[in-house]
């Protein structure tokens, strides 16, 4: 019990903004709400048990430079992605205002991206670290509490900043952080 409580309370204290939380917020203020979070929910218990399978086997050794990197790069292709989104929305004769997207399209989007921006991050070290310390099954259930705790507190956040905002401010502000986040983690990896 005391690797589930734990694993808890550090890995959501150490999301608090943390990059993928602010990412999760970006994500919250372009979609609604139920798919968001089911796709943060799912992208954070994958690489929350990543995490603990490989802490659990190898303890805290993690190629965290080819990590850091590789989600660099992936972030700046997700910044593009959601350039790229806005201007097939507009020839598609899609007003910023028109259809949803759909709900599993929102959730599988989430999920790979918040899987992507937690690889390497010092939240899914930490979940490693307590995993060869402790029982990898509570730990995974903690870690994974505790980051989609902080999670929902940015995408709340982000659903009420974006509720305020129109659709192409938030999707330009996505990108932006996207293509920041990516950025900084290569910066920060070489």
């Amino acid at each position: 019990m005391g690797s589930l409580l734990a694993a808890i309370g550090i890995v959501f204290l150490a999301e608090l903004g943390d990059k993928t939380q602010l990412v999760a917020l970006g994500l919250g203020a372009r979609h609604r709400l139920g798919p968001v979070l089911a796709g943060v929910t799912l992208g954070y218990a994958a690489t929350n048990l990543l995490s603990v399978v490989v802490g659990g086997l190898l303890g805290a050794a993690l190629p965290t430079r080819a990590l850091g990197i590789g989600g660099g790069v992936l972030f700046l292709v997700f910044a593009a992605w959601s350039l790229r989104s806005d201007e097939d929305d507009d020839e598609a004769g899609e007003s910023s205002s028109g259809g949803e997207v759909p709900w599993p399209r929102v959730v599988a989007s989430v999920a790979g991206t918040m899987f992507v921006a937690e690889l390497g991050d010092k939240t899914m070290l930490a979940t490693a670290t307590l995993a060869a310390q402790g029982n990898p099954a509570l730990v995974w259930v903690g870690a994974t509490i505790g980051i989609t705790a902080s999670g929902a507190v940015g995408v709340l956040v982000g659903r009420s900043m974006g509720a305020r905002l129109p659709e192409r401010t938030t999707r330009l502000g996505s990108a932006a952080l996207f293509a920041v986040f990516g950025v900084v983690l290569i910066a920060t990896s070489i």
